[in-house]
């Protein structure tokens, strides 16, 4: 058995799946911050998203997973590939980005 390492001028790539659910996750943590904002900032956007399964954070959640499937499945069909050092670096970078979007509405 082989162990892959990971290093800065890694050229291993991932297959179509798993660069299409990398990206897929990054398209939907950043999605997901914004809606985080939208409904802290908006009332009706809160009030909607609970009206649908009875609380918002249930409803965020649903429309997240719905969001990295379906995008997952499209970008995997696509036939997409990354290295191994970009999807690392998508996924990392996607959840800063994120957590920045978040934060930086609360501060």
């Amino acid at each position: 058995m082989t162990t892959a390492h990971i290093t800065p001028e890694s050229t291993d790539t991932v297959g179509a799946k798993t660069a299409g659910f990398a990206v897929s996750y990054a398209i939907t943590s950043i999605l997901s911050a914004i809606l985080v904002v939208l409904k802290e900032g908006s009332q009706s956007i809160h009030d909607g998203l609970a009206a649908v399964t009875g609380h918002h954070w249930v409803t965020h959640g649903l429309l997240d997973v719905i969001i990295f499937l379906v995008l997952g499945f499209v970008l995997a069909g696509r036939g997409l590939h990354l290295t191994t050092q970009a999807m690392l670096w998508t996924i990392v970078g996607s959840t800063v980005v994120s957590g920045l979007i978040i934060a930086g509405y609360f501060i």
